[in-house]
């Protein structure tokens, strides 16, 4: 298996990882328009846009792959090193990104007046 094949797994598994792990956030209604809320949750998701997990996931891969290739190189087997390390790297970009997704959602409905209760 290449690196490039193994970096399209990661991603394929991290989108699939994230998008389970994006919990919506929980509201308390009292005295809340929903009509003014939907208008603020679109705005707010849209600038979480701006964060590209996919771009830190390509990055986390190949900076992985190196540390794991190295690693390897001890032990006598670059690839399987690279191979992990890309793995590992890639998987735990993509979970920092999608964390910082997370908050910034949060932060832009509490800086908007909203009860965020997790």
């Amino acid at each position: 298996m290449t690196i490039r094949n193994i970096i399209l797994w990661t991603l394929g598994a991290v989108a699939i990882a994230g998008c389970a792990a994006h919990p919506d956030p929980i509201i308390d209604m009292k005295g809340v328009d929903p009509n003014a809320l939907a208008k603020d949750w679109e705005e707010c998701e849209s600038y979480t846009q701006e964060i590209l997990i996919s771009q830190g996931i390509v990055k986390g891969g190949a900076t992985g792959a190196v540390v794991g290739a190295l690693g390897g190189a001890i032990d006598g087997d670059t690839g399987k090193g690279a191979a992990g390390g890309a793995l590992y790297g890639g998987t735990r970009s993509g979970l920092d990104a999608d964390r910082e997704k997370q908050k910034v959602f949060k932060r832009c409905l509490r800086g908007r007046g909203y009860r965020v209760l997790n």
